[in-house]
């Protein structure tokens, strides 16, 4: 009687590993990656606005953008970025539905200290997101990179090279959200970095953004950059 039981489990085994045990990941509206500058240019006061303004982002009229998606939910994950080896992932992929979850994350995220202070990798920051954007454990026809900054790449990887390679990988678009800085307000070795020839918005057009629909928004200084990402995370989710 052993053999015929043995066997009766074998295949019960298989046939959960074929259906149960490979169940799809759950559908999402858009998988998004926050990707936030913390540079040296990134004085602790500008680091505490910038912060708060991510921390405050998932108001009522970003919820209510939310739920009125296919799904009504979207996946979301926060990393702080500054030199070629300075990446980190601050708040774990999370789903984003109600009240209760937007709460969540930004408590996870207001109680997490600053990950860095260095130079600024955009191509490194891209290419690492990417790979989070690859493993994430949700599935959706739109997947973005968010990056913010307030001064051109200075370090690691080319940023137009690893733009192109994301977005022929697993990212849909990326988007920019630039932090404008008064010129007169910054140490002249560093006015190039804030405020290159063109602005910091042209660069991130021509350098850091593209896929689908990609765009970038300005935030006039760091006490506007709330105000600027709720705009454009409702445009992205919508």
């Amino acid at each position: 009687m052993r053999l015929p039981l043995f066997a009766f489990s074998f295949c019960a085994v298989v046939a959960f590993a074929s259906h149960g045990g490979s169940r799809a990941a759950e559908r999402v509206d858009v998988i998004v990656v926050l990707a936030s500058d913390v540079s040296r240019s990134v004085t602790d006061d500008k680091f505490v606005l910038q912060r708060r303004g991510y921390a405050e982002a998932l108001t009522e009229r970003v919820l209510h953008t939310i739920a009125e998606g296919e799904h009504g939910k979207i996946a979301l994950m926060f990393i702080e970025w500054a030199g070629a080896s300075d990446q980190r992932v601050v708040v774990e992929w999370s789903l984003i539905r109600t009240v209760e979850d937007a709460v969540g994350f930004a408590g996870k995220l207001s109680e997490a200290p600053r990950s860095f202070m260095g130079l600024t990798a955009i191509g490194s920051a891209i290419e690492f997101s990417a790979r989070q954007i690859a493993n994430a454990p949700y599935q959706s026809d739109r997947k973005v990179i968010d990056v913010s900054g307030d001064g051109i790449s200075n370090g690691g990887l080319n940023t137009r090279a690893a733009r192109d390679a994301a977005l022929n990988g697993s990212v849909t678009t990326i988007n920019g959200i630039v932090i404008l800085t008064d010129p007169t307000t910054v140490p002249p070795d560093m006015d190039a970095h804030t405020n290159p020839p063109g602005g910091l918005a042209s660069y991130y057009r021509d350098d850091v953004i593209g896929g689908s629909g990609s765009f970038v928004t300005t935030a006039e200084g760091f006490e506007a950059f709330g105000r600027s990402l709720v705009l454009k995370l409702m445009r992205e989710i919508s």
